[in-house]
């Protein structure tokens, strides 16, 4: 189930990263996050001039379900990312994961809904695949229960 659910999320994660905004980094990512209702929610990386500025498609992803006001629902996330081509294709074999900062946002979902969410990580090319709990890629983090918001 857990598997299925997965590559449910990679493939939509795949279809969200053709619409990636990178044309400095030339690296497109995609993300789709799972509601607890079934919903999944999915986004693309939206780079910037100003470096500092762009947006992570997780953080997009997290970003649209929290304006939604339901990111304490999200119970899962698929990410896929690679070479950017010039006709929009994306490619490459390697195993993407949450930059830290995106391993921070999740870890906020995460803690205020009270559940570990499932991470899907996947290449642009299908070739590679892993599992991971948020509390897996971030172990000891700092969040809202630190800071005594439940």
């Amino acid at each position: 189930m857990r598997e299925v659910a997965g590559r449910v999320l990679i493939d939509a994660a795949r279809e969200a990263a053709v619409h990636a905004h990178a044309p400095y980094s030339r690296f497109g990512v995609g993300a789709a996050a799972l509601l607890s209702d079934g919903r999944i929610i999915t986004a693309a990386n939206f780079e910037n001039a100003s470096y500092g500025l762009s947006l992570c498609a997780e953080t997009v992803a997290l970003a649209t379900a929290n304006s939604q006001g339901r990111l304490r629902d999200v119970v899962a996330i698929g990410v896929i990312g690679g070479a950017l081509a010039r006709d929009g294709s994306i490619s490459g074999a390697g195993l993407v994961t949450p930059c830290g900062r995106c391993r921070q946002i999740i870890n906020e979902a995460a803690q205020l809904g009270q559940q570990d969410i499932d991470i899907y990580c996947g290449s642009a090319d299908g070739s590679a695949f892993a599992y991971f709990r948020a509390s897996e890629l971030l172990p000891h983090a700092f969040g809202p229960a630190d800071l005594g918001i439940e």
